[in-house]
């Protein structure tokens, strides 16, 4: 996940917690932030076009489905592990924002931007970085919106 930061032009580090952070809350409580500023990665599955869709969502939230799925003119469906891996190279619990096996559509969650740093995933359930809720928009060129 560094190269791919790098070869995107961001200096962000990643950083490797001792502890596992599967979940926002662990993450928050391994980083010493709130859960809130964790930007949680969520795979979709669309079910007419059968194609992926990343959420990336503040630690606190709970995404609505229905409300996303009527944005974008699908209707949503749970994404299985194997799908997700498929999709994105990773596996559920250290999902990044970026370098997946193939493009996807993005939404950001717009209670991110509320926060001067944020932490997402980098690829490995113990692995995290810092970012900013712009440079997150930059390097998934992912659209803002309500995401509850």
């Amino acid at each position: 996940m560094q190269d791919k930061l790098e070869e995107l032009g961001f200096a962000n580090r990643v950083v490797v917690l001792p502890d596992s952070a599967r979940t926002a809350q662990e993450a928050a409580e391994a980083i010493g932030c709130e859960v809130a500023q964790i930007a949680k990665s969520i795979i979709f599955r669309m079910k007419q076009s059968e194609k992926p869709l990343l959420v990336v969502a503040s630690g606190t939230n709970r995404i609505n489905e229905k409300r996303i799925g009527q944005e974008i003119g699908e209707k949503l469906g749970k994404a299985d592990a194997d799908f997700v891996r498929e999709h994105t190279g990773f596996v559920i619990g250290g999902i990044p924002p970026i370098g997946h096996k193939e493009p996807m559509v993005t939404l950001i969650d717009e209670d991110l931007l509320q926060y001067a740093e944020i932490w997402a995933a980098a690829g490995h359930p113990h692995a995290v970085f810092p970012l900013t809720p712009q440079e997150l928009i930059g390097m998934t060129s992912g659209r803002v919106m309500p995401i509850v």
